[in-house]
Parts: structure tokens; sequence; C-alpha cells
């Protein structure tokens, strides 16, 4: 089948202003849009800047360029087929038995360790560790949060429904469908919008107000880097919400029930059930487990974060939605990501987020064919005179950890941004 043979139309179909420019099944149809801020033009017309290193687009060529990405993504759509299905399904298969076989060493390596040949332990629960890990990563980067964006729910694959899938991480599906595929990927770097920017704990923009408490966010970084998954958990609680007096304990009863449930899963599976089959040889088991969560969490983080924290990512103030068109809504997923550089493993390892760009104009799309997306958007933005931010790896993340170790300091932009309207 062919994704246009589908007898159904993924739902809410192509991005536009109306829909708040994503797709709903890319978005959680139950969640609320926030209320936009009141009016002011200084700052409306200094956002429609953005980004320093690009031309200004009169409202025609934003268009234009938006009437290009519309071209270029209806074309995509009517390539997918078999090769895109092929390829989603193999890197289940793929999860699936690098999980049981990481697992299983884990076990076999423990148990033999202690009944007979103790040299065993390390090569062998080694490389359990490091295939969990692997399952892991592949789990939650290439197929959970693809599969969670409708990627593929043309193919009425139950298994591969965006709407019902539940992902190998402490927090839950529907939470990650409302904060990252609605608010993040509507808002994307909208200051007071975007819960993604720092995430409640980290300042990364001279525009976020400073607070004593940021001094300490080098080390809070870490930590969350290490607990990246408990901290997604958790994110669309709001507890700073609930320790302000914001929220009643009962609207925060509703929303952990459900969140405690997934925890509670995660746990017993990973660090009851799994030792337990390794019987009195349970700790390299135990051990493993985390060691092989905390691999998945720091590349899970620093995959996010060099797609969204870079020098050149552009952070806006709430007017910018104001009358946001469609152009203007392709600028901004634009200028707020960054892409890095590596190949196909790369590729793979990230779930196609070496493509962040990519994923945030055409987040409906399978990510199979963001490489080659790629190269089509990065022409067009020359041709329109926009940055287009990418670079390796070690590049992007150094200007990671210099947002983080930068602004836990009092800083402020080098131009506020009403000046940029006379620079425009």
């Amino acid at each position: 089948m062919t994704y246009n043979e589908s007898a159904i139309e993924p739902a809410g179909g192509l991005p536009s202003p109306a829909d708040a420019h994503v797709s709903a099944h890319a978005a959680n149809v139950h969640a609320k849009p926030a209320a936009q801020a009141p009016h002011d033009q200084a700052a409306d017309a200094a956002a429609r800047r953005y980004s320093a290193r690009s031309r200004v687009l009169d409202a025609a060529q934003t268009e234009a360029f938006a009437a290009e990405l519309d071209a270029l993504r209806a074309r995509i759509r009517a390539q997918l087929g078999e090769t895109d299905a092929r390829h989603i399904r193999r890197v289940y298969a793929a999860v699936r038995y690098t999980g049981f076989a990481g697992r299983a060493l884990l076990v076999l390596g423990a148990v033999a360790s202690g009944l007979w040949m103790p040299a065993l332990l390390w090569p062998v629960c080694g490389l359990g560790v490091l295939l969990l890990a692997l399952s892991k990563i592949l789990e939650n980067m290439e197929l959970a949060h693809n599969v969670m964006h409708g990627q593929y729910d043309w193919l009425r694959d139950p298994v591969l429904d965006g709407r019902r899938y539940e992902w190998d991480i402490a927090g839950t599906s529907d939470n990650w469908r409302d904060t990252h595929n609605y608010r993040h990927h509507t808002y994307t770097n909208v200051r007071g919008m975007d819960e993604d920017l720092g995430y409640g704990l980290l300042r990364l923009f001279p525009e976020q107000r400073w607070k004593p408490f940021y001094l300490v966010q080098p080390l809070i970084a870490v930590v969350f880097a290490l607990l990246f998954e408990w901290g997604i958990a958790v994110q669309n609680l709001h507890l700073g919400r609930y320790f302000k007096g914001r929220m009643s304990k009962a609207e925060l009863r509703a929303k952990w029930q459900p969140a405690a449930k997934k925890m509670r899963r995660q746990i017993v599976r990973d660090y009851l059930i799994l030792p337990l089959l390794a019987g009195p040889f349970f700790l390299p088991v135990l051990l493993g487990a985390i060691v092989a969560n905390l691999i998945r969490n720091v590349w899970t983080w620093v995959v996010i974060f060099c797609g969204h924290f870079t020098a050149d990512a552009v952070t806006f103030p709430k007017d910018v939605l104001r009358n946001e068109s469609r152009g203007q809504w392709y600028l901004r997923q634009l200028h707020g990501s960054s892409n890095l550089r590596g190949g196909r493993l790369m590729d793979l390892m990230t779930g196609n987020l070496s493509h962040q760009i990519e994923h945030h104009l055409f987040p409906e799309l399978p990510a199979n064919r963001y490489a080659a997306l790629a190269v089509e958007v990065r022409a067009l933005c020359a041709r329109y005179g926009q940055h287009y931010n990418t670079g390796s790896m070690p590049r992007q993340f150094a200007q990671v950890l210099w947002r983080i170790l930068r602004h836990a300091f009092p800083s402020r932009a080098p131009r506020r941004e009403a000046e940029q309207l006379a620079a425009a």
C-alpha cells in the first residue's frame, strides 16, 4: 500500500495557520492553545526578522518560500509507500531483537559468572548493557518518537498507530503528545509557551529572566542528562505551578495517577522482573539495566539539546504568534532548530533528529525521508537568503555547553528586540 492508496487521510491534513500549522495527528487534539499575548507592534515587527544571519523577507517572498516547502511536502507525501513501511518495520524488529539479546546476555552473564566462570561477567554483561542501551535508543528515537508523530498512521497498522503507541520510557505517551507534539511543535522556541526551552530548569538564552538559582545549572544539567527520562515523565505535571499555589491537589492528583502508573511499570520491568530472572545473581543485572537506561538518557539529552540550543538557535516573543502566516511559521521552525552532520549511522541513532530542521518543517513525514529532504531544504534556504544551522555533533554540543555555562550568570541579548526593527 502506498500513502495515496490509503483509504483514510492522516487526521488533520497539512499544517496551516488555521490549525496552528501542525497536523492534528502530530498534536494532541485534546490540548488547548495558550492565550496569546497583547499586541505590541515593535515586538511583532522585530520578530519577523527571525535571524540576524538571514535576509528579511517581505510578505510575498515569505509566502513564496512557504509555497515551495508545501510543494516539497506534497511531492514526498505522494512518494510514500513500501520503502517507508519496510524501514519502520525493520527498526521495530531491531528494537525487539536487540532488547531481547541485551536482557538475555545480562542474565546469562550474571548467572554464568556466579556459578561457573567469573571471567564472563564483564564481557558478557558489558555486551548486554550495550545491546539493551542500543535497543532503548532506537526505540525512543527512531521508532516511538516518529510513530507518535503520526508518521506511519497511513499504514493503518495498530502496532504503529501514533495515537496508541506506548514507548519504553518512564513518561507516558499521552503526556509526550501534549508537551512535545502539540506545545513544542506549535510554539517552537516561543518564550513562555514552549516548555522545552530549558525545561523549567535551565536558562539557555539571555532573554530568559535570570535568577540566582541558575548559578547551579551546570550541575543541574548533568543530573538532568542522567535522569532525562524522569524529567520528561514529570514535565506535564507542572509541579512548579502546584508549589506556587496555581494548581489544586485534585488537579495534580488527576495528572499524577497515569504518570505514576507508567513509572511503576518501567521500574517493575527494568529493575525488578529482569534482575529476578538471575535469582541470587541479580545485582549485575540490576546494575546493567541502570547503566543501559543512563546511556539512553544521556544520548537523547545530547541529541535534543543539540537540536534546539546551539549558538544560532533563535527564541521569539509571544507576539510572533499574532497573525502568523504559514510562511512565518516555517521561518520560525527553521531558525529555532539546528542540524547535525554525521552520515547514515548518525541519522539512525538520533532517530533522524540529526535533521531537526526538516523534522520541524515536516513533523508528519516519515523521518527516513529527512536526509533527502535536507538537500532540497538547504538549497531553498540559500536561494531565499536564510541561514541553515548545521554542524558536527562536537561543534553543536560545544555551543550547548557554552550556553549552559554562560547563561548561568546574568546576561542579556546583544540587542533589544525592539531595536532589531530598525536593523530590519
